[in-house]
């Protein structure tokens, strides 16, 4: 049998389980099981079907076995924000409710009124987003008071996916960073800030770092598997493992999927008056370094849009189409709320160009082409900015994830920013998760090693400005 590591890598569409070894120092990758992650409505929330995913994973261990594989190690990373409560007993007492719902709306405001925004930026360095968890605990306590009274355990979702697996409690630091309730400073639960909120303070646990063993599989899941393995933390915020895989080091990064989330690596959070102006965010490392970064809207809107097309087109086809519109020149501001979570995302494209005295996408390479053009020129407005604010120039921006494959995006970037793009890997999130696996074993000694790794493995390719 094979001896592997295996990546859970759930994202807000999908969900892999992902077996990973190395051979001849290269990493040899093996999708072991797929499967669909939606939201839900539930108890009039929209909500992640938690124990659904859960059944996803043991799922994915049970194939792994069956395709001959021995797993060593497992570790879980999925978007950040969204948590739920257990009681005293361990027993989750909430609704995964996902970011995209809006009880929050309004609820950033709420607290401004309870703590200065400033306050809250210097302290945390954490971008203003409507649906940090800071807000949804708030919505929470307002909504549901006796659920937060009762609550003994507050678990991000991949601590929860953790926890059933090890019955351990941890609250991961890479993810713990973005609900804006940790201090960037000394990476504690900013208690103040709790206080203030009413939100009970026992609740959370001390950050746990990624790269760690958190212990084996429960009894009761060794008996239904027929095997153990090891819980290992890897960046559970998927950001953070897929900034692992940035396969350089000096370098501008897009993670690119449903969001583009656009930084660079660096030694201390920068939480300036200019960084909050320009909303960046301060989110943890992986490898103990600092995600400087903004959180921009992604390949979400293409996304919607397809599916408003009813899924006549693929992702590669809207890409062909845009290249045939060559006179469209309509640009939207990506990171405007209305993007965030409409009805209709086309009718919510058309508004924005009507009200912008723009011409209105009617075509799907026109709406495809305003949304590829928009996208460029938001990620070359932050590489000025990220420039600005660190102080050093940037020749290369590296792209990882699924729209990293999106070449007349890549061609438009080197274009109109005058740098050099790199693109992949591909499957960025998933690759990181498990060097950060191979490096809590001692499989891989740093992660320099991981890089070089990454690079002789994966199909790296560039795209420069035509001079």
């Amino acid at each position: 049998m094979q001896k592997c590591n295996l990546s859970v890598d759930i994202g807000a569409s999908s969900g892999r389980v992902i077996a990973g070894y190395l051979q001849n120092n290269n990493l040899i990758l093996d999708e072991i099981h797929r499967f669909e992650n939606k939201m839900e409505e539930k108890n009039g929330h929209l909500c992640w079907d938690i124990d659904g995913l859960f059944h996803e994973i043991k799922t994915g261990l049970k194939k792994s076995v069956e395709k001959h594989y021995k797993p060593l190690t497992i570790g879980i990373d999925t978007w950040a924000v969204d948590f739920v409560l257990l009681d005293q007993d361990k027993n989750r007492m909430t609704d995964a409710v996902a970011y995209r719902d809006h009880r929050t709306d309004g609820v950033m405001e709420e607290v401004f009124q309870l703590i200065d925004q400033k306050d809250i930026y210097q302290e945390t360095g954490i971008q203003f987003q409507p649906f940090n968890t800071i807000y949804q605990l708030f919505a929470l306590q307002k909504e549901n008071p006796e659920t937060l009274e009762k609550a003994q355990y507050f678990l991000m979702i991949p601590d929860y996916l953790h926890y059933l697996l090890t019955g351990k409690i941890t609250n991961e630091y890479t993810n713990a960073t973005t609900t804006q309730l940790l201090k960037a400073t000394n990476q504690k639960w900013h208690q103040d800030f709790l206080r203030k909120l009413n939100i009970p303070e026992h609740i959370f646990s001390e950050p746990s770092h990624p790269l760690q063993s958190i212990g084996s599989l429960t009894m009761d899941l060794q008996n239904e598997l027929g095997f153990d393995l090891e819980v290992v933390l890897p960046g559970t915020h998927d950001t953070a493992s897929a900034v692992m895989a940035v396969p350089a080091q000096d370098t501008i990064y897009i993670s690119s999927g449903t969001w583009s989330l656009m930084g660079v690596e660096h030694h201390e959070p920068i939480s300036t008056q200019q960084a909050f102006d320009y909303n960046f965010t301060n989110e943890g490392g992986a490898n103990d370094n600092i995600r400087f970064l903004k959180n921009i809207m992604g390949l979400w809107m293409i996304q919607e849009v397809k599916r408003e097309w009813n899924d006549q087109h693929s992702f590669a086809e809207f890409v062909e189409l845009a290249y045939q519109e060559s006179s469209f020149t309509s640009i939207v501001d990506v990171n405007d709320q209305r993007f965030l979570s409409p009805i209709s995302m086309k009718k919510a494209i058309k508004n924005y160009c009507q009200e912008t005295n723009q011409q209105v996408p009617e075509t799907a390479g026109e709406f495809a082409k305003c949304i590829y053009d928009s996208l460029v020129e938001s990620y070359h407005k932050t590489a000025k900015e990220i420039e600005e604010l660190t102080g050093k120039t940037y020749n290369s921006i590296h792209i990882i994830g699924g729209g990293s494959k999106n070449h007349y995006m890549n061609e438009k970037l080197a274009a109109v920013s005058k740098k050099t793009i790199y693109t992949g890997p591909g499957e960025a999130t998933a690759i990181g998760n498990l060097m950060a696996q191979m490096m809590a074993t001692g499989q891989i000694d740093t992660i320099e090693q991981s890089k070089q790794i990454i690079n002789q493995t994966f199909d790296i390719q560039k795209f420069k400005a035509k001079r």
